[in-house]
């Protein structure tokens, strides 16, 4: 039996970007070799069924992608492993196991979400958008997941990795179907009954339980200390900021913090795996106990140490599976669960593509075999800015399909 691939960071050091073609060092050259890669006609490794195959493209997103909007990353220029080499996420096997470790986390996380909640999608995402429209984008995959849809024989996924901080995704382009692979910050989910609350509402639930916390919370957005995720804006008011909207704060009281229950498990206690009635108790002001035996809630992400669902796998793989090319957006590919579905892809001979700032996992190996002559409809390495790169790739792409079909309605004209 297959073990279950689970999200571990890889933390080893990434080499420098080798940049294919020569030429895509600059945004324009950049810009040129992705417009020839997304522009080239399918060849397939396997024999294609259906005549539009040359349009399968499947995206890979990570958090990169989201930066332009305001929020952290992992490995970028800004990013917490590239600036704090100390900093250490919470996993999972933590979180489920300690209740002084979920008290930080929930505090941490309830300072950030604001901004979270404020942030909206980039040009990179409404770029994104418009390649589904064109037909060149068929597949999505972000390292952020949404609830698995029910792949269509003639639909796109998109895959993102990270946790799906913004939904940005799912909120920019709706209509093309999104795989997002570490999950969503959006709701909650009880690790006893698997019921989900809206982020929303746990939110003011903490607020109801902290009330000198949540005071102080409207201190900083009323400061404006939380307008921003940049780092140094952040240190200058105190703060560190990390990835997924978790703001540490130096010395703060976390012991006091305080989180409530799963109101399912609470009204109803489920049965556990042994078959014993599970036990959910409160105190006076609603606040989960740590004599409680169920009722955790943990946010809908995929944790450092946790495995990712079964369907959500056999999904991305089937998204792989079903395309012919990938383009990775705004990822370094440091989660093996990542990195093993571009490796999937170059095992099966699809020309791959990379818009990212800064070294990427095994990226040596994707581009070995691509030739010097090649403009980038075998591959592309681009280290640039996604959201400076891809509108204008979009335009210009627009600009060739534009062209080609006037070409196809002259040709098709009876001669005068």
């Amino acid at each position: 039996m297959q073990k279950p691939f689970m999200r571990i960071p890889y933390t080893g050091p990434l080499p420098p970007p080798t940049i294919v073609p020569r030429n895509a060092n600059t945004p324009s050259g950049a810009i040129a070799a992705l417009s020839a890669f997304l522009a080239a006609p399918f060849t397939s490794y396997q024999s294609p069924t259906e005549h539009d195959h040359n349009a399968q493209t499947v995206l890979l997103t990570g958090a990169g992608i989201s930066v332009a909007s305001g929020l952290a990353d992992y490995r970028g220029t800004n990013g917490t492993y590239t600036l704090n080499k100390t900093y250490r996420p919470i996993y999972y096997n933590e979180f489920i196991t300690n209740h002084e470790a979920r008290k930080r986390y929930w505090a941490r996380s309830f300072l950030g979400w604001t901004n979270l909640y404020k942030a909206r999608p980039n040009s990179s995402h409404w770029a994104v958008k418009r390649l589904g429209e064109l037909g060149i984008l068929r597949s999505v995959i972000t390292q952020r997941r949404s609830p698995v849809k029910e792949p269509k024989q003639e639909s796109s996924w998109i895959f993102t990795q990270l946790a799906d901080v913004d939904s940005f995704h799912p909120k920019a382009h709706p209509d093309l179907p999104t795989i997002e692979l570490h999950g969503f910050l959006r709701s909650l989910v009880c690790v006893t009954c698997h019921n989900h609350l809206p982020r929303a509402t746990f939110q003011e639930s903490l607020s109801s339980l902290n009330p000198a916390w949540a005071a102080f919370l409207a201190e900083m957005l009323e400061s404006g200390a939380l307008d921003t995720e940049h780092p140094d804006e952040r240190r200058k008011k105190g703060l560190k900021t990390n990835p997924d909207g978790d703001v540490d704060l130096p010395d703060a009281p976390y012991s006091t913090f305080r989180y409530p229950a799963c109101p399912t498990c609470l009204a109803t206690p489920p049965k556990l795996v042994d078959g014993t009635r599970s036990i959910v108790k409160v105190d006076s002001d609603g606040a989960w106990s740590p004599t409680s035996t169920a009722g955790i809630l943990k946010p809908a992400v995929v944790m450092f140490g946790e495995s990712i669902a079964p369907a959500v796998k056999a999904a991305a793989e089937e998204a792989i599976d079903n395309a012919g090319r990938l383009l990775v957006v705004g990822s370094s590919l440091a989660t093996y669960s990542a990195w093993r579905l571009v490796k999937r892809a170059k095992e099966r001979g699809m020309p791959i593509g990379i818009l990212n700032i800064g070294g990427v996992r095994g990226e040596e190996t994707f581009f070995a075999d691509v030739t010097p002559a090649n403009a980038g409809q075998k591959g592309v390495r681009c280290s640039e800015s996604a959201d400076k790169i891809l509108p204008v790739v979009v335009g210009k792409l627009q600009e060739t399909m534009g062209d080609r079909t006037q070409d196809a309605r002259r040709m098709s004209s009876p001669a005068e």
